[in-house]
């Protein structure tokens, strides 16, 4: 197989005592259709690692369901919602921020993801490098040419290479396909 060589893109900062990952992502679609995907049921199942009960609007109390029930479901809050700009909530222990800027005909998506544990952060890392292409994948309507998963284990070594061994003393959940 001919697939070009992969670069992580995932960047690991230290701020205000907590760790952050960010991920900027230039998106060939405007604004307003990366929000639809960002925020629609039927778009967050192609990408996200889980549904999202609960309304979309500053406040709302959300809810995390895995779709196969592979781990336990975990509560959360929207912290910022600012329509199509700004989603930031917060994802049990971790919050997540989505922030979209017109760019041409398309649009530069940064995501950050700001957590306690330096551990976690190629693990993670590596999850949201894969969900980041799969959103990719959904916007321009295609199938990815690799499986669930298999994205993950190609990038996670280069994160832990990237961020270092102390970025990578958790790996997958006990849940997860490749633990």
């Amino acid at each position: 197989m001919n697939e070009k060589k992969i670069e992580v893109d995932g960047e690991l900062d230290q701020i205000e005592g907590k760790w952050q990952l960010r991920f900027t992502r230039k998106l060939g679609h405007r604004p307003e259709k990366v929000w639809r995907a960002l925020t629609e049921p039927e778009h967050l199942v192609a990408w996200f690692p889980q549904d999202i009960e609960g309304e979309r609007r500053l406040g709302a109390r959300l809810r995390f369901v895995y779709r196969s029930g592979q781990g336990p479901d975990f509560e959360g809050e929207i912290i910022v919602h600012d329509p199509p700009s700004v989603l930031e909530f917060r994802w049990g222990g971790d919050t997540l921020r989505f922030e979209l800027e017109p760019d041409g005909d398309g649009c530069v998506l940064t995501l950050r993801d700001t957590f306690d544990e330096l551990g976690k952060a190629a693990r993670d890392a590596a999850g949201w490098h894969e969900c980041l292409d799969l959103l990719a994948h959904d916007l321009a309507s295609e199938a990815p040419s690799w499986r669930s998963g298999e994205r993950w284990q190609q990038v996670h070594p280069l994160y832990v290479e990237r961020f270092g061994p102390e970025a990578a003393t958790i790996g997958p959940p006990d849940w997860h396909p490749l633990a």
